[in-house]
């Protein structure tokens, strides 16, 4: 099987084209392959699947072979993807579990329009809940200096039921730049990025009044990427994550 690897921000993500076979993944393999030590490697695997009402369409897996909730980082990979296979030109559309997503492509970004968000919980002053696509606890602290990512995430993770929450520790440095650290459900670990996290997390910075700037950007581990979006009555509309989508390298594996 052939496969493609490619990263946004340090966000890696292990891409199967399957447009013309159909192939069925195990739990288990997709846990393998995304192992770092006995597979490739990586914080998540999409399918890349052809549709008829718009370019193609996204499935997607968190690294412990579990399918998963919208993945931002994912969603401008492999949308980096489909334009480097000659799929899209510089505006594309395209479909994750019945929800249609817009991208835009420019020479060194990819920008993704995420779904209106409307509902959220203000915890208190500085610690939110957010869906952004995919459920994120944001908690504001005056610095991200030894935190352990890990251990503080993980707990708060599993507060949330039965499926549990992303983690999001994030410190402001100006009005318009943060700075972001992130435990990942599904990955189990902190990410090095997390797109639906950093949207969540800048949605956040206005409802608990850190910021004004309808702009932002967050320095997470991995790289810089931003959000925009229109602040309105009801909630939050028009909302872009931007930032750079790469391809790393492709090869092959043995289906066993």
């Amino acid at each position: 099987m052939e496969f493609f690897k490619y990263q946004g921000a340090g966000n890696d993500f292990i891409i199967v084209d399957l447009r013309k076979k159909n192939q069925v993944f195990s739990r288990k393999f997709i846990e393998t392959l995304c192992d770092r030590r006995f597979g490739v490697g990586a914080d998540g695997f999409m399918i890349f699947k052809g549709h008829q009402e718009v370019d193609f369409e996204m499935v997607y897996y968190n690294s412990d072979g579990r399918k998963s909730t919208m993945c931002g980082n994912g969603g401008r990979c492999i949308v980096q993807y489909a334009k480097d296979q000659g799929l899209i030109s510089e505006d594309t559309y395209f479909i994750f579990e019945d929800q249609t997503y817009r991208a835009e492509v420019f020479e060194k970004y990819i920008s993704l329009h995420m779904q209106n968000v409307y509902h959220y919980d203000k915890i208190n002053e500085y610690c939110c809940f957010v869906d952004t696509g995919s459920p994120h606890r944001v908690e504001f602290r005056d610095s991200l200096t030894g935190i352990d990512v890990h251990k503080e995430g993980r707990a708060i993770r599993n507060t949330y039921g039965k499926d549990g929450t992303n983690v999001n520790f994030v410190s402001k440095k100006t009005e318009d730049t943060f700075e972001i650290l992130t435990y990942e459900r599904g990955v189990e670990a902190e990410t090095l990025a997390c797109g639906t996290g950093i949207t969540a997390a800048a949605l956040s910075a206005h409802i608990l009044s850190k910021t004004s700037v309808t702009k932002l950007f967050f320095d997470a581990k991995g790289g810089q990427l931003s959000v925009e979006f229109v602040c309105e009555s009801e909630g939050f509309t028009q909302i872009k994550l931007n930032g750079p989508a790469t391809f790393v390298f492709k090869g092959e594996i043995k289906l066993s």
